[in-house]
């Protein structure tokens, strides 16, 4: 791989973490397209380069929410943890993220080599999972505007999300997609379900990272600078995308996205279907 290959798929990479269209799609169909084989370690750095570009675009509510967290545990040790709980919303928010992060840790121990095995398989399979996200996609933009926000979400409608991100660890289902498709029908404000949505990515991805640490190490060495520019532009294309994301759901709808899901994956899968026969 070189630097310039480097470079387009951390672009992919960075705009598709966050745009609801599959980042696993796209790194294999790009990496098939420019004829290149990229490692598990690779693409995890990828990832940390978009989970820099969330922290960085959500630093303030991260910050809150880390300092929240805190004086929650506090709480719990002078025993006001429901008071305090319920008269901070970051409070509730760093608690939740913590919730809604537990269902796809589980999937991830338990089903580990299954998914590995669906990223290794045939392109069909992404390519399903994407005309998948579209659909989603497109039903979600149909249900009523919700109003739940910080103030008022609940671990229920949390933990929903989290299992629509657990969902997302199939090749081919956007994460994003996903979630904010999840928040949208149970009533989430538009806005807070995509924010929420990219918050949630934040643990995910790092638990991924730490996983693959070593590999990393490994590749750096034997590719650095090819790596470290697609670092950098993940990152890049992955603020982007954010500020972008947070836009469109704002003043339009996703429907854009949804066409374009069912059209690449028709047309990978049929061009997949074709190349086995």
């Amino acid at each position: 791989m070189d630097i310039l290959q480097a470079i387009i798929i951390g672009i992919v990479q960075g705009l598709t973490e966050f745009l609801p269209v599959s980042s696993s799609a796209h790194l294999v169909f790009i990496q098939n397209i420019l004829g290149v084989e990229s490692s598990l370690a690779f693409d995890t750095f990828l990832h940390l380069g978009t989970l820099i570009a969330v922290v960085w675009f959500f630093r303030y509510d991260i910050y809150k929410m880390i300092q929240s967290w805190i004086l929650s545990v506090l709480d719990i040790v002078q025993g006001r943890f429901k008071e305090g709980f319920y008269e901070d919303p970051y409070k509730r928010l760093a608690w939740y993220v913590i919730l809604a992060t537990i269902p796809v840790g589980i999937v991830g121990v338990l089903f580990e080599d299954s998914v590995d095995a669906l990223f290794a398989g045939a392109l069909y399979v992404p390519a399903f999972f994407l005309f998948v996200t579209g659909t989603i996609l497109y039903l979600s933009q149909r249900m009523p505007s919700g109003n739940v926000n910080y103030d008022n979400i609940t671990k229920k409608e949390a933990l929903f999300m989290g299992l629509g991100q657990a969902c997302a660890i199939l090749p081919g289902l956007s994460r994003s997609g996903t979630t904010i498709a999840a928040g949208l029908t149970i009533g989430l404000d538009k806005q807070f379900a995509a924010k929420f949505s990219f918050i949630l990515s934040i643990p995910a991805i790092f638990g991924a990272f730490l996983l693959q640490v070593d590999e990393i190490g490994a590749a750096m060495g034997a590719n650095f600078l090819p790596i470290f520019l697609g670092f950098l532009a993940s990152i890049v294309a992955g603020y982007m995308a954010i500020k972008w994301m947070l836009d469109l759901i704002q003043n339009r709808n996703l429907d854009i996205f949804s066409y374009y899901c069912w059209l690449v994956g028709i047309i990978v899968f049929m061009g997949s279907i074709a190349h086995i026969f």
